[in-house]
């Protein structure tokens, strides 16, 4: 089948331009979830990234009745059983501020050294048209957790994620560094190469 038009799958403005940033260039038109009245909240439940970024991409896509690309993403802290994993969005409440889940992460490490604050950004993005699941990629970032939120650039939990090979943080970052080490940067290439095959 030929893909021409792709609803990006989310509310999250600052994921969206992302998303348009890299994928940039695509002949494929990317189209605004806004676009639709009333779109369904799926139920994030899944066990795995993977799983939640499928469910999200196949409901959306029955929903506007053409390809959808849906991602799940988050973080994964190997000294807390690699908490906050898929819930990361919801870690400490679902209505709290990704300041006050950063605080919550740091002051869930207090004590533990750095080098023992190993962490990974994962991301899992799935295209899928109504009722078909056409493919799903997985991509990941190492790095530690810092002691202390640090930087202006990037959302979620960027401010407290540190990226060895560069010694700052992902919120240090310029957003064009950042658009090519970071775990969605990563997946969205992925998925433009697996693109290309349905276009």
């Amino acid at each position: 089948m030929k893909v021409n038009r792709i609803v990006i799958g989310t509310h999250n403005y600052k994921k969206k331009s992302e998303i348009k940033k890299i994928l940039n260039g695509i002949p494929v038109e990317l189209i605004d979830l806004e676009d639709f009245e009333n779109p369904p909240c799926v139920t994030e439940d899944g066990a795995t990234f993977r799983e939640n970024a499928v469910k999200k991409a196949l409901g959306l896509a029955n929903f506007c009745k053409t390809c959808v690309m849906a991602d799940d993403s988050g973080l994964e802290v190997d000294a807390l059983d690699k908490r906050p994993g898929v819930f990361s969005s919801r870690y400490c409440g679902e209505n709290t501020s990704y300041e006050e889940k950063c605080l919550k992460l740091l002051e869930e490490l207090k004590g533990v050294s750095f080098d023992k604050r190993t962490a990974r950004f994962r991301c899992a993005i799935a295209l899928a048209e109504p009722n078909k699941l056409l493919f799903v990629v997985e991509a990941s970032c190492e790095g530690h957790i810092d002691t202390e939120p640090r930087g202006k650039h990037g959302f979620g939990y960027d401010p407290v994620f540190h990226v060895q090979k560069y010694k700052r943080t992902m919120a240090e970052l310029e957003p064009e560094v950042k658009n090519q080490i970071s775990h969605r940067a990563l997946a969205l290439k992925l998925f433009r190469e697996k693109l290309k095959e349905l276009v």
